[in-house]
């Protein structure tokens, strides 16, 4: 069982990094995907994302109980791959029915992957590099952004942040 944290701005080469590190492993691969197709940019993203994996490799798309899905489908011999926890951290901040499914959902995250039995691959980026943004929620997005990202690198075995397409390791165990 290992878990690894991929970061990186925008376009920063993430989900590439990310995709070549979990087929190189050898495993199982189960993507599980965060994204939702609300607009026709996002769906372009997401076709896009589509050609770019294996046709070979299992999906699941959840954009909101991460931590079910992983406890579910974590067995030894088998990668799960999760792009990505930005578009999961927006779905739960936006929640329109249940404005504590934040809290329960991130507890429930940091509570399950220690106990994989899988390989885990996070995918996320890294937002506090830049400005303070304007709008309330933005900032808030930001603050939990980062907030998620310093509780997941201690549970980490390693950690890699992605610049320019480049990968730099923060972390390996």
């Amino acid at each position: 069982m290992t878990i690894e944290l991929v970061l990186g701005g925008a376009r920063s080469g993430k989900t590439s990094f990310a995709q070549t590190r979990a087929t190189t492993l050898g495993n199982e691969v189960t993507y599980i995907a965060t994204a939702q197709p609300q607009d026709p940019e996002m769906q372009e993203r997401i076709r896009l994302h589509q050609q770019s994996r294996p046709p070979h490799w299992r999906l699941i798309e959840e954009p909101i109980h991460l931590a079910q899905i992983i406890a579910t489908h974590a067995a030894p011999g088998r990668t799960l791959l999760v792009d990505c926890l930005t578009l999961w951290l927006t779905n739960l901040l936006t929640h329109p029915e249940d404005p504590r499914i934040l809290e329960r959902e991130k507890t429930a995250l940091l509570t399950c992957l220690p106990e994989s039995r899988a390989t885990i691959i996070l995918v996320n980026n890294e937002t506090g590099l830049g400005v303070v943004p304007m709008g309330s929620l933005t900032r808030r997005f930001v603050d939990e952004n980062g907030w998620l990202n310093q509780a997941l690198a201690p549970i980490c075995h390693r950690v890699t942040m992605m610049v320019a397409g480049l990968p730099v390791e923060l972390k390996k165990d």
